[in-house]
């Protein structure tokens, strides 16, 4: 694959489990503790447009047009989901933008502990926080008390930014492999904020019962962030 316009170079596809391959047992565990509808499609909304952010973050510092091309379509498909998911809030008889302004606080609050200090560290904020979160609201969805739940999941579900990302954050590796422990390190971090703000989208008391009902979901969720990370050759 071309990487900022210069020599082809071969790069292996991440081996990461498909968004449709949710288990059963999450399904279970994450439908007991679904929060309301509309405050997930808040939540959900309000991160597609922070991934939207971060994502254009990256094409205003990207080296050339090939790279801001590439992740300028990215960012469109999480700007899509947004539309899509505030349509969802509209037609269920909601205000959109009070129901996401209410979401927001401690969205935004998360945002400023992942900003990144460079293009790369952006692109890892986007690889990292978008995939983990898309595949947890995914996971929720499924157990939402909702008649409508397969629009939700079919608008969750589509393509996210995880491929274009890494095709880009694969070849900066490949280019200058002391990238690499730094991104590693970065990542490390990442993980731990991207799974606090997760479980306070929950109806979550934070009782031994409900951990026993997350902890296998988040040991599925991290187990694909760790296929994640090795796809680019970084130790999660």
């Amino acid at each position: 694959m071309k990487w900022l316009g210069r020599a082809r170079l071969r790069v292996p596809a991440p081996t990461v489990k498909p968004r449709s391959a949710v288990s059963n047992a999450a399904r279970v565990e994450l439908a007991e503790l679904a929060p309301d509808t509309l405050e997930f499609l808040a939540d959900a909304a309000v991160l597609q447009l922070a991934h939207f952010e971060t994502l254009s973050r990256a094409v205003l510092a990207a080296p050339d047009t090939a790279a801001k091309s590439s992740l300028g379509r990215t960012a469109s498909q999480a700007l899509d989901k947004h539309h899509d998911l505030v349509e969802e809030l509209r037609r269920r008889g909601a205000d959109p933008e009070a129901a996401m302004e209410r979401a927001s606080a401690h969205i935004q609050e998360f945002r400023a502990h992942v900003q990144g200090s460079d293009w790369f560290e952006v692109l890892m904020v986007a690889y990292i926080t978008a995939t983990f979160l898309d595949d947890f609201f995914l996971s929720v969805a499924q157990g939402l008390p909702d008649a409508d739940t397969a629009k939700i999941v079919s608008v969750l579900a589509r393509d996210s930014a995880e491929h274009g990302l890494f095709v880009q954050l694969s070849a900066g590796i490949q280019r200058d492999p002391q990238l690499a422990s730094r991104l590693a390190m970065w990542g490390r971090r990442l993980i731990g904020d991207t799974i606090l703000l997760a479980r306070k989208s929950l109806a979550f008391s934070g009782t031994p019962a409900d951990e026993a009902h997350i902890e296998p979901v988040f040991t599925e969720l991290i187990a694909a962030h760790t296929r994640r990370m090795d796809a680019l050759g970084l130790t999660a």
